[in-house]
């Protein structure tokens, strides 16, 4: 079988001719869709307002936007704080983890997730990744709980749903909280329930790149009233709020730090409500169709979600390469040309988060050597107990991805990605000469 046959005859045309990468002429020169977005004639009435107020410190707007998120998210309380690694630190903290503590999470995730562990004095460990959804496997993780264990910290990374039932199921069984890290799937849903809502704490990011973007912040939603005071309080130089004026008085209460949203980043934050739904949409859309023709294509493999999602956020669109179906081309060459024609795929070449040495170094920093022994920080062994073989080949040799602000474009935009794909896979062997 080859890519060209009559499955494709509909984005066939312009698949012909000498690759990019050989020196041929790019499918593609044509700009993708900006990203983020911004009207000045919709989205800078609010921001100007707040910035001639002069009050631009945490106040009204950024409570109004925390009200607002809350309700999208189905979830009754909503604390904004400086990016999405401070509200998963936050949440660690205020659900009591802590040196000693060991922290379930995935390796194929953004380093800010380990970050986070490691900002408690947890020690992270890691369960393989799921290939197919590109989660962490559910079915692995109650191997990996010891009598340390004190949470499970699960990723919806590319906007994809974990498989939260069944985490929920171990969670409760083992007595673990959990912290869904939301950072790429706002408003995703399982069973019609918003990622956020599952755990003892969901938390997102607003972060440039993201699906929903101020330029920097985050944000921690729970439906517990005394836990979101306690967040509240240590965002805020740890200053009773809520229940614990009652039970404590006003003051310094607990210890805090300094993480407030200003004005003008929820003001910003306040013209994305008006556009974001339309935006999810139209990702799904364009990634159903993406999906349903480029699994015909030798070698790709799209991601699977489980079988209880409702709806995703498509933060990015994953798929998987055999490069035994495209002549022995490498993933990391074949990326390298579709790039070339003008498709912006990339490689996600750092997301194996459970052999970096950056942990090497936590585990010797003074507060990780009085809180453990010489046995539990032993780095050898440390990974050995931590290998993932899965997500290393995923992330050597497999794993893909297009960014969120491509399934932005049309249904001719989504041809030109399958057409690319089709021209370098009928080109794979003289690109591998080459």
């Amino acid at each position: 079988m080859t890519a060209s046959s009559s499955l494709f005859a509909n984005v066939i045309k312009g698949t012909e001719g000498k690759p990019a990468v050989l020196g041929g002429s790019p499918l593609r020169t044509k700009e993708w869709p900006k990203w983020p977005r911004w009207n000045p004639e919709t989205d800078e009435k609010r921001l100007l307002e707040v910035v001639r107020s002069g009050i631009w410190s945490r106040s009204g707007v950024v409570k109004e936007f925390e009200d607002k998120f809350a309700e999208a998210v189905g979830s009754s309380r909503c604390v904004t704080v400086v990016n999405g690694t401070n509200a998963l630190i936050v949440s660690l903290i205020q659900l009591g983890i802590g040196g000693g503590d060991e922290v379930i999470v995935p390796p194929f995730t953004f380093i800010a997730t380990i970050d986070a562990v490691l900002a408690t004095g947890a020690i992270p460990v890691f369960v393989d990744t799921d290939e197919n959804t590109f989660q962490i496997d559910s079915g692995k993780i109650e191997e990996k709980i010891t009598s340390r264990t004190r949470a499970i910290l699960p990723v919806h990374i590319c906007g994809l749903p974990a498989d939260m039932i069944t985490i929920m199921e171990i969670a409760k069984k083992h007595n673990l909280v959990v912290v869904e890290d939301c950072a790429q799937a706002h408003m995703a849903e399982i069973d019609n329930k918003q990622v956020g809502t599952f755990g003892n704490s969901g938390c997102f990011s607003f972060q440039n790149s993201k699906n929903f973007p101020i330029g920097e912040g985050g944000a921690i939603v729970s439906d517990d009233d005394e836990f979101i005071d306690r967040c509240f309080s240590y965002h805020n130089l740890g200053v009773s709020h809520g229940h614990m004026i009652k039970e404590y008085g006003r003051g310094y209460v607990i210890p805090g730090n300094k993480l407030r949203l200003t004005e003008y980043q929820a003001a910003i934050g306040l013209t994305q409500f008006s556009k974001f739904q339309e935006e999810t949409t139209l990702r799904n859309v364009n990634a159903g169709y993406l999906k349903s023709k480029i699994k015909d294509l030798p070698g790709i493999i799209p991601f699977e979600l489980y079988p209880n999602v409702t709806r995703t956020s498509f933060h990015l669109f994953p798929f998987r390469y055999k490069k035994e179906k495209n002549k022995g081309l490498h993933r990391n060459d074949y990326v390298k040309a579709l790039r070339e024609e003008g498709i912006p795929a990339v490689a996600p070449l750092n997301y194996d988060i459970n052999r970096a040495p950056y942990l090497k170094e936590a585990f010797k920093t003074k507060n990780y050597q009085k809180m453990y022994s010489k046995e539990e920080l032993d780095y050898i062994s440390y990974m050995e107990r931590n290998y993932c073989p899965i997500n290393d080949r995923l992330v050597d040799e497999e794993a893909i991805w297009l960014p969120q602000y491509v399934l932005l474009g049309n249904r001719s935009d989504m041809d030109d990605i399958i057409k690319a794909m089709i021209k370098v896979h009928d080109n794979a062997e003289k690109i591998k000469k080459a």
